[in-house]
């Protein structure tokens, strides 16, 4: 006898002034994966597709900080966007982390992916593996 689980899956938000980057679990929330960059101002709406579209159990929002552990300039834009989501979405559950260093982390990894400099220099394609090493980050510390 086989026992199906149905888990939603965990999407994590690289949130910017003008780009959002996403990325998602798979549905047993095993591997992280870019999803994809959307224009802030398209976010909530987007969101509102996906989340008709599939199930997710969690979002977790990278959080902006200082090498001190202070909020960043940054971090004023991300807390007023976490409460129009919040408003938006009351039911799903939200949890923040730190995402010092992750545009760092994911030109390393393009790098490393032996990605050509043209597509390196692609900011949407930053955001989208920032927010998957956000993913990342939580899924490890869980």
């Amino acid at each position: 006898m086989y026992v199906c689980i149905v888990m939603g899956r965990i999407l994590a938000i690289d949130y910017g002034t003008k780009r959002t980057g996403i990325a998602v679990t798979d549905p047993l929330q095993i591997i992280a994966n870019s999803l994809t960059t959307v224009r802030s101002c398209d976010l909530i709406t987007f969101l509102k597709d996906y989340f008709a579209k599939e199930q997710v159990d969690h979002v977790v929002i990278g959080m902006p900080t200082t090498l001190r552990n202070e909020p960043s300039e940054n971090a004023k834009y991300v807390k007023i966007f976490e409460k129009q989501f919040q408003k938006e979405f009351p039911q799903m559950p939200i949890s923040e982390i730190d995402e010092r260093f992750t545009s760092t982390l994911a030109h390393q990894a393009m790098l490393a992916g032996g990605m050509k400099k043209k597509d390196r220099q692609n900011k949407e394609v930053v955001d989208s593996i920032s927010a998957t090493i956000i993913l990342q980050s939580y899924m490890e510390r869980r």
